[in-house]
C-alpha cells in the first residue's frame, strides 16, 4: 500500500509532537506522526527533574546558562547550537504552556525552580518529579485534538527511502542524497508498506536499550539513527553515552530502571556509601552537584574500589513533608520496595541515560539527506558536546523543533512526492517462528555494552 503525506514524522516525544504542532497548525499539508508502540510510550514521559531556561532575569542570564552548558559539555559543545537554545529557551517554554503543559509555580506565581548539577543558578521548571510525563500528557492532548495531524501507533518504521531504491548507487561521498519517505511495517496486516513524503523528520529517540540497565524505555533502541546510517547519511558523537548518575538500584527492574532525579541532589540530596561516609569531596569541589560525567564516574570508582553494587543518596536530614511535597511519585515508588527515603538511603548506581551523539545537524535541524530533518535525543546538534547539562534535552527539542518547522513550511512547495519509488520488496525473506535466538542476541548486546562500553575515567560523557 502507498501512503502520501506532506509531512512525515517518525516519533512521537517532545521532539516529534511539537514539530508535528507547529506544521500542523502552519495547514500547509497532511501530517502523519508514527509512533512503534503508543503514543504514550517515549523517553519524555521518563523524565523527572524539569526543564532548563533563563526565566528569572533578577538572578539569572542567558550568558550564565550558556558558560554553563559549555563547562558541562567539556567546551566540545559548538557555541552556535548552545547560544540558540539558550536564547530561544523562554521562548519554547511560551508554546509548552499554550499547548497544555503546566509547570508548578510558587505562591507569587511565578515559576517555581529549582537547581541541578551543573547549574549555576536556579532555572529548572518542573512539574513535581514527573515533569516528563506531564509535558507528555500536554502535548498528546494537543496532537489528538488536531484535525491535521494522523497518529499511526503501532507503526515501525523500516527504512527511510532514497535514490538507492529507485537503482541509483548511493555512498557516502554521494552528494545530494534526498528523501522520499519511509518503509514502515503495520504489523496487524503484517506488511511493508510504502510512505511517500515531502518532508520527513526523525524524532525517534537515543539508544539506552543497548545496555543491561538503562532509564530509556525498551524501544529506546536507535532505530533512526540506524536507518539514518544505512542511507549514507552523516552520524556524530556516537561515544558520548551519557550515564545518570542516580537510577535506583533494584536488580529486579533494569529496563527500564527507575530514575531518581538530578533534583534531589539540588534539593540538597548527598551521595554516601552505604555505611554513611561521604565521598564526592574527593572528585570535585562542586560535591554532589557536580555535572553528570564526574558524577557517575566517581560512583562507578567507588564501587569497584569497594566491591559495591551500588552507593546511597541520602536526603533523611531534609524536613519529611517537604520532600514527599517535592518527589511525592519518588516517595511512593522507593516505599514501595519497602523505603521510606525520609528516614533510609536511597540504593543507587548509574545506568545508561542518554545519547549525546546521533544523526548530524545543522541549525536548521536539517541533516546531511536533502528533506530529512531531525530532533530531539536522535540528533546531534552539538548542543551537548562531551555531556549533556541536567534538562538541557527537553528544551533542545523544543527549540529545534520550532527551527526544523521553520525551515521546512518555508521549502516544502520546493519538493514534490516521488511517484517513481517502488513498493517494499519482501523476495527471499522468511519468518521466524522462534525468537529465542534474536532474545539472546539482545542480552548479549546487552551485557558487551554494560561491561566493556560503561562510563569510566577518560574524556567526559565518554563511554568508552
Amino acid at each position: 500500500m502507498i501512503r502520501k503525506f506532506d509531512f512525515l514524522i517518525i516519533g512521537s516525544g517532545v521532539a516529534g509532537m511539537s514539530y508535528a504542532l507547529k506544521v500542523a497548525n502552519a495547514g500547509k499539508g497532511k501530517v502523519a506522526l508514527i509512533c512503534k508502540t503508543t503514543l504514550e510510550e517515549a523517553n519524555t514521559a521518563k523524565a523527572q527533574g524539569g526543564i532548563a531556561s533563563v526565566t528569572n532575569l533578577l538572578v539569572d542570564n542567558f550568558e550564565k546558562h550558556i558558560q554553563d552548558t559549555m563547562i558541562a559539555g567539556d567546551y566540545i559543545s559548538d557555541p552556535a547550537a548552545v547560544e540558540q537554545v539558550v536564547k530561544n529557551g523562554p521562548e519554547g517554554i511560551r508554546e509548552l504552556v499554550e499547548w497544555g503543559v503546566n509547570f508548578d509555580k510558587n505562591e507569587k506565581g511565578e515559576f517555581d525552580l529549582h537547581r541541578e548539577g551543573g547549574h549555576s543558578e536556579f532555572r529548572i521548571l518542573h512539574h513535581a518529579d514527573d515533569t516528563g510525563a506531564e509535558i507528555q500528557r500536554g502535548l498528546m492532548e494537543a496532537v489528538r485534538s488536531n484535525p491535521n495531524i494522523e497518529i499511526l501507533e503501532n507503526h515501525f518504521a523500516v527504512e527511510i527511502i532514497t535514490q538507492h531504491h529507485l537503482g541509483i548507487r548511493v555512498t557516502r561521498r554521494t552528494p545530494d542524497i534526498e528523501c522520499y519517505g519511509a518503509y514502515v511495517l503495520n504489523p496487524d496486516t503484517g506488511k511493508v508498506d510504502t510512505y511517500l513524503s515531502k518532508v520527513t523528520l526523525m524524532a525517534t529517540g537515543g539508544t539506552g536499550a543497548i545496555y543491561a540497565t538503562t532509564s530509556n524505555p525498551n524501544i529506546a533502541t536507535g532505530d533512526g539513527i540506524a536507518m539514518v546510517y544505512r542511507a549514507k547519511g552523516k552520524v556524530k558523537d556516537m561515544e558520548f553515552v551519557q550515564f545518570h548518575p542516580t537510577v535506583l538500584y533494584n536488580p529486579k527492574e533494569t529496563h527500564p530502571a527507575y530514575l531518581i532525579t538530578e533534583a534531589m541532589r539540588g534539593y540538597g540530596g548527598i551521595l554516601r556509601l552505604p555505611n554513611g561516609e561521604e565521598f564526592m569531596q574527593k572528585y570535585d569541589e562542586r560535591l554532589s552537584l557536580a555535572p553528570r560525567d564526574i558524577v557517575a564516574r566517581a560512583i562507578d570508582r567507588e564501587m569497584k574500589i569497594h566491591g559495591l553494587d551500588h552507593v546511597c543518596l541520602d536526603v533523611t536530614h531534609k524536613d519529611a513533608e517537604e520532600t514527599k511535597h517535592h518527589f511525592p511519585n519518588i516517595y511512593a515508588k522507593c516505599l514501595s520496595i519497602g523505603i521510606d527515603i525520609t528516614k533510609q538511603y536511597i540504593p543507587v548506581a548509574p545506568s545508561a541515560h542518554y545519547m549525546c551523539g546521533g544523526i548530524k545537524v545543522d541549525l536548521d535541524g536539517q541533516s546531511s539527506i536533502r528533506r530529512l530533518y531531525a530532533v530531539g535525543e536522535c540528533s546531534c546538534t552539538g548542543l551537548h558536546g562531551g555531556n549533556r547539562l541536567a534538562s538541557n534535552s527537553l528544551i533542545e527539542a523544543v527549540v529545534y523543533a520550532a527551527a526544523a518547522a521553520k525551515h521546512s513550511l518555508e521549502n516544502i512547495d520546493n519538493y514534490q512526492f516521488n511517484e517513481k519509488v517502488p513498493e517494499w520488496n519482501d523476495e527471499g525473506t522468511m519468518t521466524n517462528e522462534e525468537k529465542v535466538l534474536i532474545a539472546q542476541d539482545v542480552k548479549e548486546v546487552n551485557q558487551i555494552m554494560s561491561t566493556y562500553v560503561g562510563p569510566c575515567l577518560g574524556t567526559p560523557g565518554s563511554a568508552v
